[in-house]
Parts: structure tokens; sequence; C-alpha cells
């Protein structure tokens, strides 16, 4: 039986959902297989973990520049070697772990806990197959730190893995699947059942607009944006909101839509996890860029309007999605009704990000990540 350890931290949730995505597909399409998924710095120290996560958090939403200049200053330089010193320290922490546990194989969603298995295997405490799963659209170099320890790293698009290609680092380590998917975006979904159980129009387009997002550039710009669509819509969409956990920005949402006396054509929505069965009915995405909701959407097939990124990897998502004609990039300073505007009134444009977002897709990621490292699929 082979045992797997799967490592994720909590800095965000994509690296979980990428974790999460990954051990459903093992569980479910290997035999003879054992899995753990481990927080790796929760594993370490709690309070460690924490203190963090919790200035991550802060950072995230108060001052989303200085997390920018942490995620600048630790892809080189005295930033990065502190961390890459911290994490060779740490990794101690793993020993007792890895010899009570002996994974044959290790799959990482996060960089840290790539480091710190790597530093164990260059010591040889442990032989095991490294596999590291970068879960954004721009590289960072603390992904690569101890590189040639690691066995495979799967990357989200094939310009990454030219790019890591360039750093000494051999082709074939290097693959690009895609960030791990739920598998409830490769199910079809009845469209006309779905618009009629949340009382959508089935002869409206619909964009979804999520808005409850705790880091970003705040809720006054969210709130802005979604004005702008509501401005826009005309006859031809119906716009779904998703507040998420979020009570004072769906408070916000719900006020917007009593004001403008539109709640036939705007639906506001908390908490929901029917997320892969309203991308089915979309025809357009509104989201901070994050890499898992980058990912669904792309599998949806949908074109993407990037709002409120937090400076460092959703910056750089952004500017990838830009430049790659899958998304419009809502910046912090331009006026969101003229680029919505343009954009809701330019099917062209429209039809072509749509076609950009299906190239892009990687829908079967988690099958051919794991074919990778272990092989046909044994049930």
């Amino acid at each position: 039986m082979k045992k797997i350890l799967i490592f994720y931290a909590s800095y965000g949730g994509g690296h979980l959902s990428a974790a999460k995505s990954i051990k459903q597909y093992i569980e479910k399409n290997y035999k003879n297989c054992k899995t753990e998924m481990i927080d790796c710095m929760k594993y370490i120290n709690t309070s460690i973990e924490k203190i963090t996560t919790d200035s991550y958090k802060i950072m995230a939403k108060n001052m989303p520049w200085a997390w920018g200049e942490i995620y600048k200053l630790s892809n080189r330089g005295p930033v990065a070697h502190i961390s890459n010193m911290s994490n060779k320290i740490m990794s101690v922490k793993l020993i007792k772990l890895f010899k009570e546990y002996k994974p044959d194989i290790v799959i990482s969603t996060h960089p840290f806990s790539s480091q710190m298995t790597a530093e164990l295997k260059k010591y040889k405490i442990t032989q095991c197959t490294l596999a590291t799963i970068m879960t954004d659209f721009a590289p960072h170099n603390q992904w690569l730190v101890g590189h040639k320890y690691i066995d495979y790293i799967f990357v989200s698009h094939e310009g990454m893995k030219k790019e890591i290609s360039k750093k000494d680092i051999p082709g074939e380590k290097v693959r690009a699947t895609g960030i791990p998917l739920s598998n409830r975006f490769l199910e079809h979904y009845d469209k006309e059942e779905i618009k009629k159980s949340f009382k959508l129009d089935a002869n409206k387009k619909t964009i979804l607009f999520f808005g409850g997002g705790e880091f970003g550039l705040g809720k006054d710009k969210t709130v802005n944006i979604l004005k702008a669509f509501i401005k826009n819509i005309s006859n031809k969409y119906q716009i779904v909101v998703i507040s998420g956990k979020n009570k004072k920005m769906q408070e916000n949402f719900n006020a917007i839509v009593r004001q403008e006396h539109i709640q036939k054509d705007v639906k506001v929505l908390g908490y929901t996890n029917k997320v892969p069965e309203l991308m089915s009915i979309s025809d357009l995405v509104v989201t901070k860029p994050g890499g898992l909701t980058i990912t669904e959407s792309l599998a949806s097939g949908l074109p993407i309007v990037a709002i409120s990124p937090i400076p460092g990897q959703e910056e750089e998502n952004a500017e990838f999605l830009e430049d790659t004609g899958i998304a419009v990039w809502i910046r912090k300073k331009q006026d969101p009704e003229e680029i919505v505007k343009n954009l809701l009134e330019n099917e062209e444009k429209l039809k072509h990000m749509k076609i950009r977002a299906k190239l892009m897709a990687k829908k079967n990621s988690c099958k051919n990540i794991c074919e990778a490292i272990l092989g046909k699929a044994t049930k």
C-alpha cells in the first residue's frame, strides 16, 4: 500500500481546496493508497500558524500594499533568504511525522511544505517522491527552493512551464496540468432546472458576481462595481451576487437592489455550495482573481472581470488573464461604469474571451496530476 501525505497551509483557501480535490480523486480512483491531509504550519506549531495566518489576513485586508511588498521581497534577496532559513529550521519539526508515517509520496500545495520536505530529502530523512502543485497563474521563487529534491512541479499553464524551465530546472519535472479542480465542475447540469431553482429568467444571460471576499480593495469599490453592472444590464442580463459569509456585504448588496428596484433581475445569495451549478448557467463571472476561482471559471468557459486583487499573486493572476484575452481587469483608479458598459455592449469581445477561457481550461487536472505520480487509475 502506498502511503501519501498531502500538505497544505491556511494562507487563503486555494491551497486547501487543491489538496482536498487531489485527496478525493485518489480515494475514488486508486486502491491500495492511504492518504493523509495535513496543515503543515499547524502541525509544526499552532501558535506560529495562528500568528502568521492572522498577520496575512490583517495585511491582506487592511494593508494590502504591505503584503504586496512582502510578496515581491520574498521572491529574492534578504527576505527570501530569511523565509528559506526559517523553513529549513522548521523542517526538523516534521521528522517525527515522516518517521512514523513513512510516506512514499508527498504532495504539497504550499511552497513552505515543499521546502521543508525537500530539506528532509536532502538529508536522507525521507526518500519519498515529492510533488509540488503551484496554485496561482504566475510563478514565484519560493515554490522552487530545493527544486533539486522535487520530483514533479505541476503548474497552471504552458507559459509558467516555459518560464520555470529557464531556471536550470529539467523540463521533464515541470508539467502544465492546471490547478486541481473539484470533479463537480466536470458534471453536466440541467441549466433550465438550475435557473428555475434560483428563480432566474430562462431567456436572459447571467452574470455571476462574487462580492463577499474579506480581502481586496474594500466594500466601497466592490459596491460601486456592482452598481455599474446593475446600470448596464438592460433587458439582456440578470445578476447573481454571492456575498459568501460576509454579512455586511450581503446587507449592502440587498440595500442597492432595493434602492434600484431591481429585485427581479438581481438575486443576492449568502454562502452557497452551488458554485459549479451557478457557473454552468452563467455567461460572465466577476471575481477577485484567486487561483481557485479562476480555475473554476476557466473550466466553466467563462469570461472574467477581475476586481479587487490583493497585490502580489492576485495582481499577477489578473495581469496574466488580461494579457491572454480571458479577462478585463478593473483597476483601483478606473471608472467601473465605463468599462462595464463597453464590455457588455461588445458581444464580439465577450465571445472571444469565452473562447480563450475554454482554450486555457484544464478540466482533467486532478486526473493528469495523479496519473503522473501514481500511474493509471486502479479502480
